[in-house]
């Protein structure tokens, strides 16, 4: 019995699938037997973090490079809170679900709100902090959200804004998880500039990892007060790599000559073809994204019959006969694998 030829399945489960971009390794290889410092003390850290000081026009940020996105959220909150402060997420947010509980195991508390589509206003701030009342509970100190959030939506400027003024009114941290910030700055929707966002949270990360990078994320704190002694928290979290060179050389070749954007612009690109097609084709979808994360709804039948070509995750059930699927498209996802997806739809 002759068996039927394999054809491999192409990966839409996530942004991370690839290695990282050929200036990158090109970068690597040509920097590989020049000895430097350790611990992030090396000149290409040093050449990164003053040209992304350029970018963000602000020349008293606070730079430090860690390896990955939880490994950041953990760093920051937990040395920004005091043992009983707690730290408030939409209850899609990563510290809320995708990171096995690495918040409340250094001891503080998420309080999680209901949102549809991914993101915070002051509105749904404003009964957790009314709730904690004395001292008899944790109390609130710091606002998490992501761009892009969870579900591939974006914050627009005057969102930010808003979300900034509540914060300082109320004597909240703001910090924003950018690990796929990338996708978010390129979005068609976006009106924020990276330079944004050096005043209007007190600390935020750019994501690497997500965005060309072999790994890492870019650490920016704004606010003086969360500054001092930043590192003593990455050495003992075990974010201060020897050969912290690694992460520095990947960041300095992403922004010096605006590749960052290139590769999110690249990524936004091949989703909104998805989308636009899969929409032609009179599907619909969990929410609006104009990000690299789009969740389309499927038939059962359909997306099994994908499944066989395809790897991607089913987000949730919608009902008996129908879920949700999430597709990921990257900075190098192939447009010709996109376009194959898009006819195997059609043809199901």
């Amino acid at each position: 019995m002759t068996k039927a030829p394999y054809q491999p399945i192409y990966s839409f489960k996530n942004d991370y699938s690839e290695g990282a971009h050929p200036n990158i390794l090109q970068a690597l290889v040509d920097t590989n037997l020049q000895q430097q410092a350790g611990y992030g003390e090396d000149e290409y850290c040093q050449q990164a973090i003053e040209i992304l000081r350029e970018k963000l026009q602000n020349p008293k940020a606070d730079i430090h490079f860690v390896s990955g996105g939880t490994q950041a959220n953990l760093i920051v909150i937990s040395s920004v809170l005091r043992p009983y402060e707690s730290v408030i997420s939409a209850n899609t947010g990563h510290i809320n679900v995708h990171e096995t509980g690495a918040i409340e195991a250094t001891g503080h508390k998420v309080n999680s709100v209901d949102t549809e589509d991914g993101k915070l206003t002051p509105e749904d701030i404003k009964p957790i902090l009314e709730f904690h009342a004395d001292e008899h509970m944790v109390k609130p100190r710091m606002v998490y959200i992501s761009n892009t959030t969870e579900i591939g939506t974006i914050y627009k400027k005057k969102e930010l804004e808003t979300l900034h003024t509540f914060c300082k009114a109320n004597g909240l941290y703001l910090f924003l998880d950018g690990a796929r910030l990338g996708s978010a700055l390129c979005s068609s929707e976006n009106d924020l500039s990276l330079s944004d966002l050096s005043h209007l949270v007190d600390a935020f990360y750019i994501g690497g990892t997500k965005n060309g990078a072999f790994i890492g994320e870019a650490i920016v704190i704004n606010n003086d007060e969360l500054k001092r002694e930043f590192r003593f928290n990455m050495k003992q979290k075990g974010a201060l790599l020897a050969k912290g060179r690694l992460l520095g050389i990947q960041f300095r070749e992403l922004f010096k000559d605006d590749l960052f954007f290139q590769l999110g612009n690249h990524a936004n690109q091949m989703a909104s073809k998805l989308s636009e097609n899969i929409e032609a084709l009179g599907h619909g979808f969990l929410t609006k994204s104009t990000s690299n994360q789009i969740f389309p709804i499927l038939p059962n039948e359909t997306i099994e019959k994908l499944s066989k070509k395809y790897a991607f995750y089913i987000w949730s059930k919608v009902d008996s006969e129908k879920s949700v699927i999430r597709l990921v498209t990257s900075w190098a996802t192939k447009e010709e694998a996109v376009n194959q997806f898009i006819e195997d739809l059609r043809n199901i």
